[in-house]
């Protein structure tokens, strides 16, 4: 890749690793899931008048906003309102990876490399490890959150690749904008039930700075910015890549909430993000490190 688009890459992994301390400053003023009604709605207006709506049936866009919109980023936003540290949410959530692998053979059928079974087991060990490790200002309901959060997108992928089976082809940032459509309403209506009237109404009469640029932030540069050059970067490259650079945003998630909230790992959640991203190293790069090896010996 030439040195312009190394830069690019990495200007979206740290706007993405930043996303999790936004995201903590965000709910602090606004609760998580009217939180989540605003990012969407600010992704999707005015966006859907000037990109061109997907060539998808509607069922699509609904699925893939009600998975990575209302069940990812709903979830999300309440694990870090509830005890789950931003940096530590920016490791767990790669677990998605593993949960695409589980819901992909499910319901798609997909079969599984031996590189792939590795990296699951240990990305399984270190969930673990982070999941009974104590301190650190984690909860066991913001984990479990996480832990759907990454399911949810999971979920998604599985409707992006049923999109390809059916053969659709889709500009990542057009799916992006038109699905945003559809989580608006559900989190509003959430937000009212679950959050009560009594939080979301001052929430929006005191909406100050620190929120205005949270939202901002969440919807124009982790959003609009990020899968725009993201799908700029697939266009001119192979996915594989491209794609390596994404293991890359927890350990800007981990550094950024270090030096802006203060956040640390106790010795058991560090071992177990270590064998988490261990884990998704394995799953990506094991396959080809297999092929070379069957070349090699072939040689």
């Amino acid at each position: 890749m030439p040195p312009i688009d190394v830069a690019q890459a990495l200007a979206i992994v740290v706007a993405w690793g930043v996303n999790f301390v936004v995201i903590k400053w965000g709910v602090a003023g606004v609760p998580p899931l009217l939180l989540g009604a605003l990012r969407f709605a600010l992704v999707a207006l005015p966006a859907v008048f000037i990109v061109k709506r997907p060539p998808l049936p509607w069922r699509y866009l609904a699925l893939y906003g009600l998975t990575v919109g209302v069940g990812q980023f709903g979830c999300l936003f309440s694990a870090i309102k509830l005890g789950m540290p931003a940096g530590l949410a920016s490791v767990v959530l790669q677990s998605q990876a593993f949960f695409t692998l589980l819901l992909a053979r499910f319901f798609l059928n997909e079969r599984w490399q031996r590189s792939q079974l590795a990296g699951l087991a240990l990305a399984l060990g270190g969930l673990a490890l982070i999941g009974v490790g104590k301190g650190g200002n984690m909860t066991a309901l913001g984990f479990g959150l996480t832990i759907a959060a990454a399911t949810s997108w999971a979920a998604s992928n599985v409707v992006v690749r049923a999109i390809g089976r059916d053969g659709y082809t889709v500009a990542p940032l057009g799916l992006v904008i038109w699905s945003s459509l559809i989580p608006p309403i559900p989190f509003l209506l959430l937000s009212w039930w679950l959050e009560g009237g009594e939080r979301v109404l001052p929430a929006l009469r005191d909406f100050n700075l620190q929120s205005l640029f949270a939202v901002a932030y969440l919807a124009v540069v982790a959003s609009m910015f990020g899968y725009g050059l993201w799908s700029r970067l697939l266009t001119r490259h192979a996915a594989a890549k491209v794609a390596p650079f994404s293991l890359l945003v927890p350990v800007v998630g981990l550094l950024a909430s270090h030096l802006l909230l203060g956040e640390s790992l106790t010795p058991a959640q560090l071992a177990g993000s270590g064998l988490l991203l261990a884990g998704l190293a394995v799953s990506v790069f094991g396959g080809r490190a297999l092929s070379m090896a069957a070349r090699v010996g072939r040689a």
